[in-house]
């Protein structure tokens, strides 16, 4: 039985790795045993014992994997401790996920990478769109229409002003988009800002393979959404993650929609936006003595783009060129 725990129990963590945990620990009795959760915060971490079953609460990590028999650890750290508490589990051999962004700066990523490297501890790195059944769906789809000509995502958010938000959270559609097309071999960003509370983002790419391709990051329009589309010659899918219920994909090829579905409104979001899907890869692999993917390897790239991108904005207001 695999023996796992989780470091950091607030509300992202909840949501997106307690919920899917318990969900497969449930699917799959005595395969897994939620040994324990550690949070600075005493109360927070009793709670997450409580709601999600985890066996044992603590406020230290270095006293958890001193005391505990453990198989893997989830770590969803605060920006600031991702690399950090990331490095003590490469650093111990101790399997692991790491949520994303992989560190503050692309020198901290970097930092990362080096680590994973030489450590070769098995580990991955959570980007859920990778995992997202509808999207990958697509995917599968598209392949069988036809050869993949152009993909665009547009990610929506609603007073998103922070001016991270290209490198901790639109790294999730560029990523996607990576996953779906391949490596980026050139980029070209468009910047919006006047009249606008904040910086909205139009990334032209064109992909290793020949497939081109857009993003579009929209951090202040009102709304909390992605689309995806697939384009090739006669056939297009795309696929809508929204917030709630906004959750479809449609398949057209040669006129005809092959494809109309929608998730229903009960299901849990956690089997909706593919973070079930990311605990399968994990667990599985590691029961099976592979590792798991993707590694913080696998998202460098996602993250030098990103962090390009926002080193360039941020000498663009430097130097007075973009206007509010």
């Amino acid at each position: 039985m695999l023996r796992l725990a989780i470091v950091g129990c607030g509300e992202h963590s909840r949501g997106s790795h307690a919920a899917p945990l318990a969900r497969y620990a449930a699917n799959h009795p005595g395969q897994v045993e939620l040994a324990a959760a550690c949070d600075i915060d005493p109360q927070r971490a009793d709670a997450f014992c409580h709601d999600f079953k985890f066996a044992r609460a603590y406020t230290d990590i270095e006293q958890m994997l001193a005391t505990e028999e453990l198989h893997a650890c989830i770590s969803v750290m605060p920006v600031g401790r991702i690399v950090d508490v990331a490095t003590l589990l490469l650093e111990r051999k101790m399997p692991c996920v790491i949520e994303k962004p992989l560190g503050q700066s692309l020198a901290e990523v970097e930092q990362l990478a080096q680590v994973a490297r030489m450590t070769a501890t098995p580990h991955m790195v959570s980007v859920n769109r990778r995992f997202m059944p509808y999207l990958n769906r697509a995917c599968s789809w598209a392949k069988r229409a036809g050869r993949l000509q152009y993909v665009r995502a547009t990610q929506v958010r609603h007073n998103r002003s922070e001016l991270d938000f290209i490198w901790s959270t639109a790294i999730h559609p560029l990523d996607a988009l990576r996953h779906i097309a391949g490596d980026v071999e050139e980029f070209k960003t468009e910047i919006f800002a006047e009249g606008l509370s904040t910086i909205w983002y139009a990334i032209s790419l064109t992909f290793a393979g020949g497939v081109t391709g857009r993003v579009e990051i929209l951090p202040t329009a009102g709304m909390v959404e992605e689309w995806y589309e697939l384009y090739g010659e006669g056939f297009r899918a795309r696929v809508v993650a929204g917030s709630g219920s906004q959750r479809s994909l449609e398949c057209w090829r040669n006129g005809q929609q092959e494809i109309n579905e929608q998730s229903p409104e009960t299901e849990p979001e956690d089997l909706r936006n593919g973070s079930y899907e990311e605990v399968e890869e994990f667990v599985g692999a590691l029961k099976i003595g592979k590792a798991p993917r993707p590694t913080v390897e696998d998202i460098l790239p996602s993250a030098r783009v990103c962090f390009a991108i926002s080193e360039e904005v941020t000498r663009q207001i430097g130097s007075k060129t973009i206007r509010f």
